[in-house]
């Protein structure tokens, strides 16, 4: 009896862990985020200091908050030597672009109607843009283990060209 007990918790613990339907691949609980990503490219970046989107769909429009923060780089560090165990690192570095997100809930995985507006720091407006774009979902684990929220991304030239990424 005590030997069936122990089969039947062994079994229940090995059901608990996380692999996508078999395939062994260990599937995490993390997320995306849902919404619409921003990237503005140096030189243009310097005379932005606020975005807005405006996007629709299904006659409805919703106007998210786009917080803009310094975009930037990795830069290598050196590594401690050339053996496999020996540590390497990379450290951050402002590239002059600046980046952003409208966190969007409901969003489609369909065509949406984008209208972007930069402005300057005076509040004059650099550039507005009306673009069609179509979120995706997000994988955040890989195909095997199921969708995450759909995103779309935006960028901004250097030039001041609006692009859908």
């Amino acid at each position: 009896m005590k030997g069936a007990l122990l089969a039947a918790g062994l079994a229940v613990l090995t059901a608990c862990g996380s692999d996508s339907a078999g395939t062994a691949k260990p599937c995490t609980l993390i997320g995306t985020r849902e919404g619409i990503g921003l990237d503005i490219a140096a030189p243009y970046a310097a005379k932005v200091s606020e975005a807005t989107m405006k996007i629709c769909w299904n006659g409805a429009c919703r106007e998210p908050e786009v917080r803009l923060m310094d975009s930037t780089t990795a830069v290598p560090q050196p590594c401690t030597g050339d053996a496999p165990d020996d540590v390497c690192g990379a450290s951050a570095s402002p590239d002059g672009g600046k980046t952003g997100f409208a966190d969007l809930a409901g969003l489609p995985t369909g065509p949406v109607q984008v209208t972007l507006t930069l402005r300057d720091a005076s509040g004059e407006r650099l550039l507005a843009r009306g673009l069609d774009v179509t979120p995706h979902a997000t994988y955040p684990n890989g195909k095997d283990c199921g969708k995450g929220a759909p995103q779309a991304k935006l960028a901004v030239t250097g030039d001041g060209r609006v692009t859908v990424r």
